[in-house]
């Protein structure tokens, strides 16, 4: 393979390592991995409240700043894509899988199984089910994002920099970035994101194989096997994408995914509870917005019982964003070349987040309504749960059928566009990585995917999420720094010029 670095070789081992403990030794890898995850959750709930937050003010200060008209590239440059196909884009590669896993389940979990705060089944519960789901997958979510792609696209495209993680923060360290202390950065960052998109394969894998078994009784449900065959063949199809390039296979597949995913919403606000899902919709906005920042810093210090919750969801979530955010920073930078910072963050913060709201309105009033209707959804496993709400539905079978072609398709997308971004930053950036590159760490994914799933299943998956994302965010808050030093410079060079 040519022109592949050093990280490369550093990262490709660690990942290969990983794999084989979890291969060899599969229970002392969970056990291993469960206590670090345990030690960060309990010592560093709060760092991981505090630095999402900062996060959130960041990108709504340059939102809102003068500094927000300085172009992402140079003055005269367009943007490569379509508003359209660029929200198609980034929303299938930000969210994808995980819309469709937790759909149903998390608002109905909040509901009738781990209420944050109220009784199982109650009003108070419905509400605070909406409201917690709507601050998992909202600003905050995106915000994370928006940092890493911000800092990449500007110095990448406005300051010509090679777009590595390790090139945001030169106006910090200087060409030291361009030695160890640089290639130990993108090492953390390719590793973060190798394991943050294993970990949302397996999810697909594992919900793939939920809705097969609801489909065709004859097909094991929560089953090993069936689920490293399903990463198998995905792979094949995800690598047979990846080889077609960004403007071809990556393109397509995220318009047919928003095409999918819209048909599916449609129909389920149609066949659902319609009028419960728009009041849900509604009321939500109204209480996520009215609880926003109490639910940000909320970090319940004088009752463990809150604070476990707390842990295994909200810091379990912002451990995700965190970990997958070198990947879609990269990947959304790459494709946001020619617009300014402010059409930017509107576009990154707002439009996803909305759809998203939208989409867990329907689905998770629609599964709590089939809950409150009489049938038990409590005791199904999460992946199942989607298709047990369809089940309920007219046209059940149909919805079913559509819901895993869709997981398939954002299974393949996200899997393409990793594999696009750390061929980027295994070859000092390129906009354009060989495909043995891709091919290599498409591979690499899936194996890591594959032994999550053996040493442990969902939870092994949600432990490694937390770890990789640790060292990842501190790399962060650096870039935060360096982005707005760099940008506070040009801004005044610029306002001194003028006349």
């Amino acid at each position: 393979m040519k022109n592949v670095t050093n990280v490369f070789w550093i990262a490709f081992s660690l990942v290969a390592l990983s794999v084989a403990y979890g291969a060899l030794a599969p229970e002392n890898f969970a056990e291993v991995t469960g206590n670090i995850e345990s030690f960060l959750t309990t010592s560093f709930g709060w760092y991981y409240l505090l630095i999402v937050s900062s996060m959130v003010i960041f990108c709504l200060f340059f939102m809102v700043s003068p500094m927000g008209q300085i172009k992402l590239g140079k003055d005269n440059d367009k943007p490569e894509f379509s508003f359209g196909t660029w929200i198609a884009m980034l929303f299938s590669a930000g969210m994808g899988i995980g819309l469709v896993f937790w759909g149903a389940a998390e608002p109905l979990s909040h509901f009738a199984i781990d209420p944050a705060t109220a009784e199982p089944g109650t009003i108070e519960a419905f509400a605070e089910s909406m409201r917690f789901t709507f601050f998992h997958w909202g600003i905050h979510a995106w915000a994370i994002y928006a940092v890493v792609a911000l800092a990449l696209a500007y110095f990448q495209f406005r300051k010509g920099e090679p777009g590595l993680i390790s090139s945001t923060l030169k106006p910090l360290f200087g060409d030291r970035m361009n030695g160890g202390w640089g290639v130990a950065v993108d090492v953390v960052a390719i590793f973060a994101t190798a394991v943050g998109v294993a970990t949302t394969l397996g999810f697909g894998a594992i919900q793939i194989n939920g809705g097969l078994s609801y489909i065709f009784e004859w097909v094991p449900g929560d089953n090993f096997l069936v689920q490293l065959l399903i990463i198998a063949i995905v792979t094949v199809l995800f690598m047979i994408s990846a080889w077609s390039g960004l403007s071809k296979g990556i393109k397509y597949l995220s318009n047919t995914n928003m095409v999918l995913a819209i048909a599916l919403l449609v129909l389920v606000l149609i066949l659902g509870p319609t009028l419960l899902i728009l009041n849900t919709f509604t009321e939500s906005i109204g209480g996520y917005l009215q609880n926003l920042l109490r639910m940000s810093f909320r970090a319940s210090p004088a009752n463990p019982e809150h604070r476990e919750w707390i842990d295994g969801w909200t810091i379990f979530y912002w451990a995700w964003w965190i970990s997958w955010a070198p990947f879609v920073g990269i990947f959304i930078a790459r494709i946001s070349k020619g617009r300014t910072i402010r059409q930017f963050l509107t576009g990154v913060l707002l439009m996803p987040v909305v759809i998203s709201f939208i989409w867990f309105s329907a689905f998770g009033s629609t599964a709590i309504n089939v809950q409150q209707g009489g049938v038990d959804l409590t005791g199904l496993l999460t992946e199942e749960t989607l298709f047990a709400v369809f089940n309920e539905l007219p046209f059940g079978l149909l919805l079913s059928i559509i819901a895993v072609t869709l997981i398939i398709t954002f299974f393949i997308t996200s899997a393409d566009s990793a594999t696009f971004v750390l061929g980027m930053q295994s070859t000092n950036g390129s906009l354009y990585p060989q495909n043995a590159v891709k091919v290599v760490w498409g591979i690499s994914q899936s194996a890591m995917a594959s032994i999550l799933l053996f040493a442990g299943g969902l939870g092994s998956l949600q432990t490694a999420l937390i770890i990789s994302a640790f060292p990842f965010s501190f790399i962060m808050l650096l870039m935060m720094v360096s982005f707005y030093k760099s940008v506070s410079k040009e801004a005044r060079f610029t306002e001194k010029k003028r006349p």
